[in-house]
């Protein structure tokens, strides 16, 4: 479908396209606002943007909070634990007027920073429990020889627990990069400048009540991909590591 002139669709169908053209990646790649701006690279920056940032804010967060958990048994952690567990079953679309609401008091619909940390909140509690599980593989020993070498909590969680866990890192910071990457909801409903839309946003504008642009639907999901299967591609080592972690005790 990327390949084929926009024509052919209105014709029957065959297995094999009469004739092949690139036009669709340069329509859809080329998009351009009124004022001539290159609207699809804004779009672009805005998916990256919101990924990253959801990512990191994420990781950051629950690497210390999955520590926490794994170490210590404090009140309450069972509880948070399972609480954290309850907000996966509830799909974005549950939240979404709530958080309108919210977002439209603070002034941040419209605005990548706001989406940002809506998809930040609902990264957090997988990021958790994903970097708790890893960490209960890490020997305790490890932790204490370092502390009996005269360095302190901070110093051990980020020399000697960090730079092990780096492939549970990977793993976890890929996969809320590739949840905010493909949400379609939320960003939906609480972008409405077309210079703030997100991908996947781009790619259902696409399709519309009288028809759909199968063309350049097609090339979009092509482009917008690319990005994911480039950071396969480099995390793929840490990725098998991660995912194999825990498997094999000793």
């Amino acid at each position: 479908m990327a390949v084929t002139p926009s024509q052919a669709f209105s014709m029957d169908p065959s297995l094999l396209p009469d004739a092949i053209t690139a036009q669709n990646f340069v329509d859809v790649i080329g998009t351009r606002t009124s004022t001539g701006g290159w609207l699809f690279g804004r779009q672009l920056f805005n998916s990256l943007f919101v990924s990253g940032v959801t990512s990191v804010v994420g990781i950051g967060l629950a690497c210390t909070a999955g520590y926490a958990m794994s170490r210590w048994a404090f009140p309450g952690r069972d509880t948070g634990m399972a609480l954290f567990l309850i907000t996966q079953m509830f799909p974005g679309v549950v939240m979404a007027i709530p958080l309108y609401i919210l977002l439209d008091k603070l002034h941040l619909l419209d605005s990548l920073l706001g989406l940002s940390l809506v998809y930040a909140t609902t990264a957090i509690p997988f990021c958790t429990w994903n970097l708790k599980g890893y960490f209960d593989t890490i020997p305790r020993d490890l932790e204490e020889a370092a502390m009996m070498d005269g360095a302190g909590r901070w110093t051990t969680f980020t020399r000697i627990i960090l730079p092990l866990a780096r492939p549970a890192l990977a793993v976890t910071g890929l996969f809320s990069f590739m949840t905010a990457w493909n949400e379609f909801i939320l960003a939906a409903t609480f972008m409405g400048d077309e210079t703030a839309f997100t991908l996947p946003v781009v790619l259902q504008s696409y399709v519309g009540d009288f028809g759909t642009e199968w063309g350049r639907f097609a090339a979009g999901a092509i482009v917008v991909s690319v990005p994911v299967m480039v950071l396969f591609f480099v995390l793929q080592k840490s990725l098998v590591e991660g995912l194999t972690a825990g498997g094999v005790k000793g």
